[in-house]
């Protein structure tokens, strides 16, 4: 049985201990944690015991002292990316996940083009929300699996790199992540901050964004669930000394008018082009909100308004695209797809999915949309399983406009014919059209600050 005899004190500390005492719904001390993580990361602890700990630890759940001591334990458990060799100070934005959430590719070369580091740690595809790595891979000869030294490389020379996690980078998350996954313990607030913030924290940053989304398409579809995980994710980065602030926005239709893999790239592109926007203005705006905050937390402005004003002028200069180009062609993506969007866009057969009847487009189920364009290809349902680039969804109405029967609502793109009747099976049955035209849901509904986090989590009852 894993113990570790602590250097001030003769008491040893055993696994089966920790998990009956959790169990039991007793709290754990930083000196615990830190033993449960340590043997984690080093594979001491049997797997038996680590998923018995994550169980118990989901019934009672974690305090916010637990929770702290979990992020940070898990942060320190690798490789650290050291941002004093920057040159800027580093600050990065981390999303829930929804569908068509592709912010991600405006707000990073936004903010590096006004001055901050953005060394963003990202994700891949899984169940029905998109992933900024597998839609980067649509860029041909582009690389997201960067060593450390590599990673820090591309960031002094761009502003900005967007990578997948490395194998030193917080090795307890990756295994504690794929036990839950198997354990049914995803769905709990401490155990989802402390590894989204393990890794975030890990790449030494002065400031972190947070877009939490809300509505059908969001991961934690209650209102008052995802409040309180904003508000535990600003007060733990906060306490562990990362300026952070956390955007309840609206997931209740795709974000933009694309969902997919490269179809989302070839719209963030159009929009660094100078693209007005219209079908996309939503997210033209959040991404400039985000990017305000990532470059007013960074010390560049005094305000995040005056932050938004630095993003739209580096948006409109061009010089968000740059810093985007330079980025894809230093790690080895080839930026002459650019040149003509459409040709570059191959997929392998497409459908018109015209509307259905005449009337306002009054709800969206997101998250029914979101497994419509996994299973057009450009998702997975398992982690390691291939997705096709080309496929997915380009929206021709959105919520609240109205539509006449017989109009294009969206073109479906897919590998092959047969792949295209479930999904537009899928987004029929998702979408609602009206007599009546539906209230409008604001883009960013509140903002968690430290002040109002603390007072938020002092006031919830849990």
């Amino acid at each position: 049985m894993p113990e570790r005899e602590d250097a001030g004190s003769a008491a040893s500390l055993h696994m089966v201990d920790l998990i009956r005492k959790m169990r039991d719904g007793g709290g754990l001390d930083e000196r615990e944690i830190g033993f449960i993580v340590e043997g984690a990361a080093n594979e001491s602890i049997p797997i038996e015991q680590l998923s018995a700990w994550l169980m118990a630890a989901w019934m009672n759940g974690l305090s916010i002292a637990e929770t702290r001591a979990l992020a940070i334990a898990m942060r320190d458990s690798g490789e650290k990316l050291d941002s004093s060799h920057l040159g800027r100070p580093a600050v990065d934005k981390h999303s829930t996940g929804g569908v068509g959430d592709k912010t991600s590719f405006l707000v990073a070369p936004l903010a590096a083009a006004c001055g901050v580091a953005v060394p963003m740690i990202s994700g891949r595809a899984l169940g029905h929300t998109g992933g900024t790595l597998d839609k980067l891979d649509s860029i041909p000869g582009f690389r997201s699996a960067l060593s450390l030294p590599e990673f820090e490389t591309v960031v002094k020379q761009c502003g900005v790199a967007i990578v997948s996690q490395t194998p030193t980078l917080v090795p307890a998350d990756r295994v504690l992540y794929a036990l839950r996954d198997r354990t049914g313990t995803v769905e709990d607030p401490g155990l989802i901050c402390a590894s989204i913030l393990s890794k975030k924290l890990a790449a030494g940053l002065r400031g972190l964004v947070l877009d939490v989304k809300t509505g059908s398409g969001a991961f934690l579809r209650k209102r008052e669930d995802a409040e309180f995980l904003a508000a535990l994710m600003v007060a733990t980065a906060e306490s562990a000394g990362t300026h952070t602030v956390a955007l309840m926005t609206d997931m209740s239709q795709p974000l933009g008018r694309t969902a997919g893999n490269w179809i989302e790239i070839a719209e963030c592109v159009e929009l660094l082009q100078g693209e007005a926007g219209g079908s996309n203005a939503d997210l033209r705006e959040l991404s400039l909100q985000l990017a305000g905050w990532m470059i007013h937390l960074g010390g560049k402005t005094e305000t995040a308004e005056q932050g938004y004003e630095a993003a739209a002028a580096a948006l409109a200069n061009g010089s968000g695209l740059r810093v985007f180009k330079e980025m894809v062609r230093a790690q080895g993506g080839d930026v002459t797809v650019f040149e003509d969007l459409q040709s570059s866009h191959r997929p392998g057969a497409r459908l018109e999915l015209k509307a259905w009847k005449t009337g306002y487009v009054s709800q969206m189920d997101t998250m029914e949309l979101g497994w419509a364009v996994q299973r057009l290809g450009a998702g997975r349902l398992r982690a390691g399983e291939p997705v096709d680039p080309h496929a997915g969804v380009e929206f021709h109405a959105r919520r609240g406009v109205h539509v006449e029967a017989g109009q294009p609502f969206a073109t479906l793109f897919a590998s092959d014919e047969t792949m295209l009747a479930e999904p537009s099976e899928r987004i029929k049955r998702a979408v609602t059209i009206s007599d009546e035209a539906p209230e409008e849901v604001p883009l960013v509904s509140l903002i968690f600050t430290r002040e109002n986090a603390e007072r938020y989590l002092r006031d919830a009852v849990r």
